[in-house]
């Protein structure tokens, strides 16, 4: 079979236009654009951990040796850990630090759920825009004339095939890379807290410990 027939460009934007309007009127612009952001952020450079470890060592260095009363909070070029800084300063608080990571946590966390629910919807609508098209070629079939019942009876299977594949091979993937992604970062995220966590704890005098707080919050 010669590849150049799988290629329709009508079929193709009826499914796949069809599929983003679809899914647009169903997850609303909001959405959506939570999902865009989080599209044009796949091919960016992931968060570098070892970068932000190495700069923060040098702030953990300045409360080390100053103190946190006489610490100035650092600039990381990274939201989050410029908030954190800020707030370790200000409150001389570990428990500042981790309120403050919970509340970027939670902001990301609901990011990348709002992107993955957003592609797990056009992955869902993707085959039934196909059936779409499928049903509109077959029923050119009572206008069609001698060989346009070929290119028809063509069009019908060829957006089939373009909704299964955008599905899954487009939608879905899309979706876990997403996730794959969200998770490594706060998974990387996390290991860094409990280590600034640690650092400056002895600097902060009467600084209850992450596990003092854990049990505090059980109880």
């Amino acid at each position: 079979m010669n590849a150049l027939q799988l290629l329709d460009p009508v079929s193709l934007a009826i499914v796949f236009g069809g599929t983003l309007a679809a899914t647009l009127l169903r997850c609303g612009w909001r959405d959506a654009r939570a999902a865009l952001i989080a599209l044009t952020q796949l091919p960016t450079r992931p968060f570098d951990s070892g970068r932000v470890r190495a700069e923060l060592a040098a702030q953990v260095r300045e409360i080390c040796e100053d103190g946190i009363l006489r610490a100035e909070p650092h600039s990381f070029g990274d939201g989050e850990f410029d908030d954190l800084s800020d707030a370790l300063i200000r409150h001389r608080s570990i428990k500042a630090l981790h309120d403050q990571h919970e509340r970027h946590s939670a902001r990301r966390r609901n990011a990348a759920e709002t992107a993955g629910r957003v592609l797990a919807e056009a992955a869902e609508l993707a085959p039934v825009l196909g059936l779409v098209g499928t049903l509109v070629a077959l029923g050119g079939f009572s206008a069609a004339a001698g060989g346009d019942y070929a290119r028809s009876i063509g069009t019908a299977v060829i957006t089939t095939l373009y909704g299964l594949v955008l599905a899954n091979f487009v939608f879905s993937p899309l979706a876990g890379a997403i996730a794959r992604r969200a998770r490594a970062e706060e998974s990387e995220r996390e290991d860094l807290i409990a280590w600034l966590a640690a650092a400056v704890e002895r600097s902060i005098p009467g600084a209850p410990s992450k596990r003092d707080m854990d049990e505090k919050a059980a109880a």
